[in-house]
């Protein structure tokens, strides 16, 4: 599982909890590429929400992290992109059921809520948890 592709971007609301997370992908030996921001100059998080999520829908990454302050609005940009399921998740349960049960394909994060100890559980376990499938992708069928 570690082969996957991840893009990774933020605002400027969660750009600090964005450079942690990067450090624990290096450390679980995930590749990610960095859409920005690269500082915490204010930036409209749509724009980093979109930019991730059309690199997922079109296949050039596996899965996307995305993080402003409290997750929801990425995730609410996120998911208007036809092929995205992304899922704001602020505990490990909830990390791991976006994978099991709907194949989240982007993980949303706020960087105004969590930890860095907690944020880095949460990616860790998002990123190694499979999709279930069978009656689980009906589901799914029925949102695409």
């Amino acid at each position: 599982m570690k082969n996957i592709k991840i893009a990774i971007g933020s605002d400027h609301a969660g750009y600090e909890l964005k450079e942690e997370i990067k450090q624990k992908l290096q450390e679980f030996f995930f590749e990610y590429y960095d859409f920005g921001t690269y500082d915490k100059t204010r930036v409209d998080y749509p724009v980093i929400a979109r930019d991730i999520a059309s690199r997922v829908a079109e296949g050039s990454f596996d899965r996307g992290i995305i993080v402003c302050g409290s997750g929801i609005g990425v995730s609410i940009t996120a998911n208007k992109t036809p092929g995205i399921r992304a899922a704001n998740c602020n505990d490990i349960y909830c990390a791991k059921m976006s994978r099991r049960h709907n194949n989240a394909n982007i993980l949303a994060l706020g960087g105004r809520v969590l930890g860095v100890d907690l944020a880095g559980e949460i990616v860790k376990t998002w990123l190694e948890t499979e999709f279930e499938g069978e009656r689980h992708q009906k589901r799914i069928d029925m949102i695409e």
